[in-house]
């Protein structure tokens, strides 16, 4: 049945959602006001007000797990994934309650069913808290529990999906992979049909079986789930036809492209007045509610730590105007966001040099020009503390891709591939890259994937993360010279 009508797992699942969010939220009352763990309460509201709190949280419950994607096929979204959208749905699901008693002086409706007056305040925090943790602890194992049921069916030949590939290519090949690699979803690939292999050619158990053209007599004889169009760039003249044909026998058929030597990236598709658009990139800083939060952030925390590292500012200040002739700053043009060119600020850790001199290249170990003083705050990343105010004006992020010199950009953007997508963000005072190593005299490219992650997977928990490790492992650094 589930694997007929994924409709009525969906339903299921909500009847099931909703029963656990009822027990949990039975099992929070029952340890807040008579378990006897925790000291007794006065002035709690009767038994029947809490129940009747139930027919408002569950149906807000069960949004919020709809509009955290919950409900779709556990063929696609991975344990981890789930339990991070149970919490995030759970998160908001407890804030949204918290808000509501807080807004509400008195709960009107309930005074005049029970003629008496009913503060919001009297409804226990304390009892939500435990509903919040029991309620995702609950759901995580339910939805689990279900996952190893389906599992174990799936091992068993039960509740198996049979597709059948159209097309032999890199896409097919790919794809093959991902199902062998992931029995847990449960795919059986019946085999692949290509106009341009031998019947019987096989690539990791899978046999070619016929050419495309037997599609016409295999789709009304055989009992298939799914048709996957895996075909070759150079056949998609064909696409039409094999899609009409698929359509006609009512199987689900999906589209699997085989661009990614093309676009080796997460392209995403929107629609534009019901043209498909497909954009190359996914960046999640273009969108302006990002954007905007990212710089909200940008300005709080550059502000905290100005006035955090005031005092270590203040020291390297007049150690380096104690110890070398020369400006306290130096500024040097870098290439920022939009590819424009701004001035980086940093404290001098170096001789003053010729400008000739400056554009020599990266500095080395043990490079002569690095005063005493240099190579102390080089080292621990002092030196960077001025690109605070860089933050401040708005011509870098705290958080990004470390911007290079015009003439480093130049040359990388002939070199490496995709180099100058780390230009689509501001540039960063720390980054993905630096706190896994890939700093200073370091490979450009490996740097160049990880400023690539970062720019197509960021979210406001990565920034925190990225921090925390700057913390802890990115300020001092053995390729800081």
């Amino acid at each position: 049945m589930i694997k007929d009508n994924q409709q009525h797992f969906n339903r299921l699942h909500v009847v099931l959602d909703a029963m656990v969010t009822v027990i949990s939220y039975l099992c929070a009352w029952w340890i807040k006001f008579r378990s006897g763990i925790l000291p007794a309460e006065t002035g709690t509201l009767p038994f029947n007000i809490y129940m009747g709190a139930l027919l408002g949280i569950v149906p807000l419950y069960v949004l919020l797990y709809y509009a955290f994607n919950l409900y779709t096929p556990k063929r696609v979204q991975g344990r981890r994934l789930e339990g991070w959208n149970i919490i995030k749905a759970n998160t908001v699901g407890i804030v949204v309650i918290f808000s509501m008693l807080f807004l509400m002086d008195s709960t009107v409706v309930m005074e005049r069913m029970h003629r008496m007056p009913i503060e919001a305040s009297d409804f226990s925090r304390g009892m939500l808290v435990y509903f919040y943790m029991l309620n995702v602890f609950g759901d995580v194992l339910m939805r689990n529990g279900i996952r190893y049921i389906l599992r174990g069916m799936r091992k068993k030949g039960y509740n198996l999906k049979y597709v059948l590939l159209v097309g032999y290519s890199r896409a097919a090949e790919e794809y093959i992979n991902r199902i062998r690699q992931n029995p847990q979803w449960g795919y059986s690939i019946r085999g692949i049909l290509d106009d341009n292999q031998e019947r019987g050619t096989e690539y990791k158990g899978i046999k070619v079986i016929g050419s495309i053209g037997n599609l016409f007599y295999i789709l009304p004889q055989s009992h298939l789930d799914e048709i996957a169009i895996t075909l070759g760039l150079e056949e998609y003249y064909k696409l039409e036809h094999i899609v009409a044909l698929c359509e006609k026998s009512g199987v689900h058929t999906k589209f699997i492209p085989d661009y990614n030597n093309i676009i080796p990236t997460k392209p995403y598709t929107e629609d534009l007045l019901g043209l498909p658009v497909i954009n190359i990139r996914y960046v999640p800083l273009s969108n302006m509610f990002n954007a905007f939060v990212k710089r909200c952030m940008d300005l709080v925390g550059s502000i905290l730590c100005i006035i955090l590292f005031s005092p270590v500012m203040l020291v390297t200040a007049v150690l380096i105007k104690a110890t070398s002739r020369g400006p306290l700053i130096f500024c040097q043009e870098r290439v920022g966001r939009h590819n424009r060119p701004f001035r980086m600020y940093k404290f001098r850790s170096m001789e003053v040099q010729s400008t000739q001199q400056e554009h020599k290249g990266w500095t080395v170990q043990n490079d002569p020009r690095v005063t005493g003083v240099g190579k102390v705050i080089r080292k621990t990343s002092i030196d960077e503390l001025p690109q605070l105010f860089n933050v401040l004006k708005g011509d870098m992020s705290l958080i990004g891709p470390r911007p290079e010199r015009p003439q480093f950009v130049e040359k990388f953007r002939e070199e490496i591939p995709r180099y100058m997508v780390k230009h689509q963000v501001r540039p960063g005072m720390t980054g993905w890259a630096q706190v896994n190593g890939y700093r200073g005299d370091t490979s450009i490219r490996k740097r160049i994937e990880h400023d690539l992650y970062y720019i197509e997977n960021w979210t406001v928990g990565l920034d925190l993360k990225i921090l925390l490790l700057t913390v802890f492992k990115g300020f001092v650094n053995k390729n800081a010279y």
